[in-house]
């Protein structure tokens, strides 16, 4: 076998390399933020997008980077770099981006400045609190499997009554109408008249968990708010209020290989401090009251 010369490691480095970013088409679409996957499926099969020059007939074609693919004869914008919002959802929306019903929904209720987004999973509509959203669809996949372990946090107010040591039954994971529920942390933060608050926390995210389990106790649930997703906190967000988790923040919650796999990229060093919501969104800078008086001087 003769040795590898300097051309075949080149050649190598660039067949690895065009693997690392191979993806399916629609995929790709998405990405450069034209529209949804399942919208770019339909570009596809409407003959509207092109590879190399070559109307595609099926959404079954991998592209790489160094491909050039067209929709309507005009090149992609370049790759979005993933981003994420924290928004604290208020009670009545429903999380979708079309409703059959001509509900509101919460991507109607969002600031148009922001760009396309989809959410991390979904909150029922009568459902409150914390709702992520990303630019990124392989972001949104990941958060929402069951196998990151991340734990959703919820404060329940229900009607009716439990006692601590009911809650055992539920805290070792139930069996309701034949679905298995996992183990979840459940305690009683205080009674209040008819009803008692609850703090509930899942890992699975099945459908109505929440008020499922709670249900199965005798207890009716009037509110739900979620509080947290993982590392992600609602804190003091108001509702309808959305910000930006920086790429700091998400590199560090997400890990620092997984970031970089979905193309996170961590802050420069250069550009000085990210401008933050000001009370009614609008930006302003970090400086100290000392620096905003000297600057009206």
């Amino acid at each position: 076998m003769r040795p590898m010369t300097q051309a075949d490691q080149e050649s190598q480095k660039q067949k690895v390399e065009a693997a690392d970013t191979s993806m399916r088409v629609a995929k790709r679409i998405a990405k450069a933020g034209v529209c949804s996957r399942r919208d770019a499926e339909k570009l596809i099969e409407e003959g509207r997008v092109a590879v190399n020059g070559k109307v595609l007939a099926t959404p079954a074609c991998v592209v790489t980077d160094s491909d050039k693919v067209t929709v309507d004869g005009k090149a992609l914008p370049a790759a979005e770099i993933p981003r994420m919002w924290r928004y604290h959802k208020p009670k009545g929306l429903v999380t979708s981006h079309k409703d059959e019903q001509g509900r509101k929904t919460v991507f109607e209720a969002l600031p148009p400045e922001l760009p396309r987004v989809i959410s991390v999973g979904r909150l029922d509509i009568a459902t409150e609190g914390l709702l992520l959203l990303t630019t990124d669809g392989a972001i949104a996949r990941h958060l929402e499997l069951p196998s990151t372990g991340w734990l959703r946090r919820y404060r329940v107010r229900a009607y009716g009554e439990v006692a601590d040591e009911q809650l055992e039954e539920i805290r070792a994971g139930a069996t309701i109408d034949g679905i298995a529920y996992g183990p979840v942390e459940a305690s009683i933060e205080r009674v209040q008249g008819g009803n008692v608050w609850l703090s509930i926390g899942i890992r699975e995210g099945k459908n109505r968990e929440v008020k499922r389990l709670l249900e199965h106790l005798g207890l009716k649930v009037n509110r739900l708010i979620r509080t947290s997703f993982g590392p992600f906190q609602l804190g003091e967000l108001a509702p309808g209020a959305v910000l930006e988790v920086g790429p700091k923040a998400l590199t560090s919650h997400l890990g620092v290989k997984l970031a970089q796999e979905l193309g996170v990229r961590a802050p420069t060093k250069q550009g000085g401090k990210r401008p933050t919501p000001g009370k009614h969104g609008k930006l302003h800078s970090q400086k100290s009251p000392q620096a905003r008086r000297r600057a009206k001087r």
